[in-house]
């Protein structure tokens, strides 16, 4: 009986064992995760688990029943430790398993503040796991002083939990504006007035020197030598993409383990998904961090094993929560030379980005009709007048007529 292995219990992993059961696959199929929990969903542990609105449970993608039901073996707090790709087999807590096909959907990992600047000082946290939230949720008290380096989304949705719940804030940015690696200017200022409007203090153009303390955390030095006291520090610095079982296995790294565009890595019988894959795009490579992105390459990787023999084709979108704000993102903006606004509207606004004539992404901010509409047009490869999406008279669904 054939025997599909997947390494990454996450949401890749879990798509790819249901998408398989879903097309019919009958032969044997083991998740396994480095995590005690079940595979879960990973976006709100910085907004409603952290703000305690919402269980461990609420966050499981599935039942632990759904596994049993379709027989998918789960094999949870074992980290693989080798892949034989001669061998088909994978060492995980000492048993060595054999396959007939390898999932490797390892996900990614946060960067960590660097041990010599006082990066392993008791009260540094990084966000990525349930067990990350789970230890720092004890630090969020109000009045007290926690420090965000990173002005990403990530930074800036803890901060936006830190806010509600009465801490004092303040968001430390290298780079000259917050979100400058993934968003436009537009998007950028958007945001920092929706935090400095919730008492939020953004420190932009300002690098970190070192983390003071002994033994914890007592405060931070800027690079310009001013020092702010702080209680707790989270490091919003970005992920890195979990390469290390398959390059230790002699498989291509290319920005993440790198894929054809069915999803095979160099190595037969083994497929990558996820955070952890980088796959052909217009010419070049690409590696998406995002749930849309697991989901849809995993479900494309399950088929493909099934024999569809179909090219991923990535509709890239993401999405952030902060405050009252839903922002929602489609396409992505590589290579844009303009930016169209629309709105604002009551509370709501989008920026369309374009590259020439063509429609590249579109940030919506509590604005779910831009967000649609303009994830239809790019997915289509349609051209729309700028005028059009700036005049608040268009009526946007008959631009996809």
């Amino acid at each position: 009986m054939a025997h599909v292995v997947i390494v990454g219990a996450g949401q890749a992993g879990a798509a790819c064992a249901a998408k398989l059961r879903a097309l019919g696959f009958d032969g044997a199929v083991t998740m396994i995760g480095d995590e005690p929990s079940p595979p879960y969903q990973r976006p709100p542990l910085s907004k409603g688990y952290l703000l305690g609105e919402i269980g461990e449970e609420r966050l499981w993608l599935r039942g632990a029943e759904f596994y049993a039901d379709q027989n998918i073996t789960l094999r949870l707090g074992a980290p693989v430790s080798a892949i034989d790709t001669a061998a088909r087999t994978v060492t995980v807590a000492g048993d060595v398993l054999a396959y007939d096909e390898l999932v490797l959907a390892t996900g990614s990992t946060p960067r960590r503040l660097p041990a010599a600047i006082g990066g392993d000082l008791a009260g540094v946290y990084t966000v990525r796991t349930l067990a990350d939230v789970d230890a720092m949720r004890g630090e969020f008290v109000a009045g007290r002083k926690l420090v965000i380096v990173g002005g990403g989304y990530i930074g800036l949705e803890a901060a936006a939990v830190g806010a509600k719940l009465g801490l004092d804030v303040t968001v430390l940015e290298m780079a000259p504006r917050i979100l400058q690696r993934v968003a436009a200017p537009e998007t950028s200022d958007y945001f920092r007035a929706l935090h400095g409007a919730h008492g939020v203090t953004i420190l932009e153009s300002t690098g970190l020197d070192r983390i003071l303390g002994t033994g914890r955390v007592a405060g931070v030095r800027l690079a310009d030598g001013r020092e702010l006291p702080a209680d707790f520090v989270i490091a919003g610095v970005g992920i890195l993409p979990g390469t290390a079982l398959a390059e230790a296995a002699g498989i291509v790294i290319e920005n993440g383990i790198a894929t054809d565009a069915m999803g095979r890595t160099s190595a037969p019988h083994v497929w990558a998904a996820g955070d952890c894959a980088s796959f052909p795009w217009q010419g070049g490579r690409l590696r998406l961090e995002s749930v849309g992105n697991a989901i849809d390459q995993a479900e494309a990787v399950a088929a493909n094993i099934m024999g569809a023999n179909a090219p991923y084709q990535a509709a890239p979108w993401f999405w952030s929560d902060q405050y009252d704000c839903k922002l929602q993102i489609a396409g992505l903006n590589t290579g844009y030379d303009r930016i169209v606004t629309r709105g604002p509207e009551g509370d709501a606004v989008s920026f369309w980005y374009f590259a020439g004539d063509a429609l590249l992404a579109v940030d919506a901010m509590n604005d779910s009709r831009a967000y649609m509409v303009g994830k239809r047009l790019i997915e289509q490869g349609r051209t729309v007048d700028p005028a059009a999406i700036a005049d608040l008279s268009t009526n946007l669904k008959a631009l996809l007529k």
